[in-house]
């Protein structure tokens, strides 16, 4: 089964669009609080309603894509203006451990997520987050980080490739206006633009606690018309420990985990976070974000779900 989280508009207080201070919280960070905080409030919102067993049936829904996580009502979402008048910028997290094999279905999913969510046909900007590649602005040389549990880590350079295809199928479409990428340095690209038939637009690089872009990455992507931009955020947005707690019992919890093996208050199974999307819609002419937020995609392995009494 698949769970699709989902933090709602994080720029709305009571159902009225209002300006926030651009938040200097680590994304990890500002996803969890955001669905933790969401959730919170489809349970409260539903309380009074609750008849069921188990108890996240009343504030989540399930269909043929999934179990939403709260329930989402798309009909009621979208954008206050016409599409033109906003700049939509879409980050796409591929998660460790997770074969790139499953990217081309992971990407329609995020990128028709968030088109229904705004109620637009495409999106400006798209940028994609390879796991395993760290960037390091000190001698722009890219790490990358071994992993011990068997998956795809380090990100090999072909499935890179490979999942390029895919936005560049899409942008064919028309869904994608322009492409990105993050944690890429100078020698990165000069390897990678060669097999691309359409070049990133646009490097998106966490510069942690150095504020220096290297000198040979400015040249380079001036050279290649590529515009640099900076990030906050981490490598690994959502841990499998973290989204067990969040969906699991107990006080931090959604309970949408059954609490024991045996128990029938919950679903039963190992859940795996597969991916994570971040959407922004910014007005052009104020510069306001009206509609910032997150999906998430988690799939429950021999899941066996709770009973209605």
């Amino acid at each position: 089964m698949k769970l699709i989280l989902s933090t709602s508009n994080l720029m709305t207080s009571g159902g009225h669009t209002v300006i926030r201070q651009a938040s200097t919280e680590k994304s990890n960070v500002e996803l969890i609080n955001s669905l933790r905080s969401n959730f919170q409030t489809a349970q409260q919102l539903s309380s009074a309603e609750t008849t069921t067993t188990p108890r996240y049936r009343a504030w989540t829904r399930e269909t043929e894509d999934g179990l939403y996580i709260p329930a989402i009502d798309f009909a009621q979402r979208g954008l206050a203006e016409e599409k033109a008048q906003y700049d939509i910028t879409v980050k796409l997290f591929y998660l460790p451990g997770i074969p790139a094999s499953r990217r081309c279905a992971h990407t329609r999913e995020a990128i028709d997520l968030v088109l229904k969510e705004l109620h637009v046909d495409s999106i400006d900007l798209l940028i994609v987050s390879f796991p395993g590649i760290l960037f390091d602005a000190e001698d722009d040389s890219e790490e990358e980080v071994e992993s011990d549990t068997g998956s795809e880590e380090p990100d090999d350079f072909d499935s890179m490739i490979r999942t390029w295809r895919v936005l560049e199928d899409l942008q064919e479409k028309g869904m994608i206006s322009q492409l990105g990428v993050a944690e890429f340095g100078s020698e990165r690209l000069a390897r990678f633009l060669p097999h691309t038939n359409v070049k990133p637009s646009v490097d998106q690089i966490n510069l942690k606690d150095c504020c220096v872009v290297p000198k040979s990455l400015i040249l380079y992507a001036k050279s290649e018309n590529i515009q640099l931009l900076t990030h906050n955020d981490c490598m690994d947005i959502l841990p499998i420990g973290t989204t067990r707690e969040l969906l699991g019992p107990g006080e931090k919890g959604a309970g949408i985990l059954a609490s024991t093996p045996d128990a029938d208050d919950g679903i039963q199974g190992d859940v795996e976070p597969q991916w994570v999307v971040k959407y922004t819609a910014v007005v052009k002419d104020r510069g306001v974000v009206e509609n910032k937020g997150y999906f998430a995609l988690a799939d429950m392995g021999t899941c066996v779900q709770a009973r209605e009494d």
